[in-house]
């Protein structure tokens, strides 16, 4: 027998177009991820899971697959607008992207910790310029900030933090620099190299940074590091097993780059049957040391 139709002749019944989000935000399943809990997981030997979003949708599936932080990442600049590399990417499309993905959040669990890159020429020339590009992406609703390099970024660096600006730094492959750097090679592989990869890292972590992307960086060089950084905790992506946590491009561990698989990437849809189960998987991966392995992601 069919069931009669109760709604009124005039209420109109509204539905999420396309099915992107829900209509309204689920009960969180953890506590938001902060500052201090991030300093506690990497106290205590808990590995950190990061992955790279760009918009609401994938953004708000992260956020509910566990992954802990959020990288609105100016990688963006080839995997959503096409570009040979990260140079062409602005301030205004890392607002636009920053925006997108914590809104996405506030329509799912809201807790991962949101970091936002900050482009190439929105730092290089002041501090003052470089706090004026971190308010832009803070008030996009960033937690934290990322810039690249080593050495001169140091007083850069010290200045946002003591503004209260939480930083994240990235030494070893820089791709803002990758013209000056010869191409997407590994960095630190001879003893100078090495030498001045340790020297920016304790000067970073003694400015303030509390955490540092280390990306193509000989393993057993990212282990030492990791050891030696008590209050930065190390962030690797193909820089071998032992930093204090992993990042991956969402779109690598999706399997669905547009140009060539980096040797640090494992394709967790291959054995998924959703998005957020790749994702599930990957934080299981991470916390329980199983990727990256040493022996085919790592140098």
């Amino acid at each position: 027998m069919n069931t009669p139709d109760t709604t009124p002749a005039n209420t109109t019944v509204h539905a999420s177009p396309y099915g992107t989000l829900p209509p309204t935000s689920t009960p969180a399943l953890r506590r938001p991820i902060s500052l201090p809990r991030l300093a506690e997981m990497h106290q205590r030997g808990e590995k950190i899971s990061m992955l790279t979003a760009y918009d609401a949708t994938f953004a708000a599936v992260a956020d509910a697959a566990g992954v802990e932080c959020i990288l609105v990442g100016d990688s963006l600049g080839m995997v959503c607008q096409g570009l040979h590399s990260t140079v062409g990417v602005s301030l205004e499309s890392m607002r636009y992207h920053t925006e997108s993905v914590v809104r996405g959040m506030l329509r799912s669990q809201s807790t991962a910790w949101v970091i936002a890159d900050l482009p190439f020429g929105s730092y290089q020339e002041s501090r003052e310029q470089a706090i004026r590009s971190a308010g832009v992406l803070m008030q996009a609703g960033a937690h934290m900030v990322k810039l690249e390099g080593g050495g001169w970024t140091t007083e850069i660096v010290q200045f946002l933090v003591e503004r209260g600006i939480p930083v994240c730094a990235h030494l070893g492959l820089t791709p803002q620099t990758v013209h000056s750097l010869g191409g997407y090679r590994v960095q630190g592989k001879s003893d100078a190299a090495a030498s001045t990869l340790r020297q920016n890292a304790h000067t970073l972590q003694d400015a303030g940074a509390a955490m540092v992307v280390l990306e193509m960086v000989p393993a057993p060089l990212a282990a030492e590091l990791t050891t030696a950084l008590p209050h930065c905790a190390t962030i690797g992506i193909g820089a071998g097993k032992d930093t204090a946590g992993q990042v991956l491009v969402m779109h690598d561990m999706l399997g669905i780059n547009l140009g060539k698989m980096p040797r640090f990437v494992r394709n967790f849809m291959l054995d998924a049957s959703s998005v957020r189960g790749a994702m599930e998987a990957y934080v299981r991966a991470v916390k329980d040391g199983s990727f990256p392995d040493n022996s085919q992601h790592a140098w």
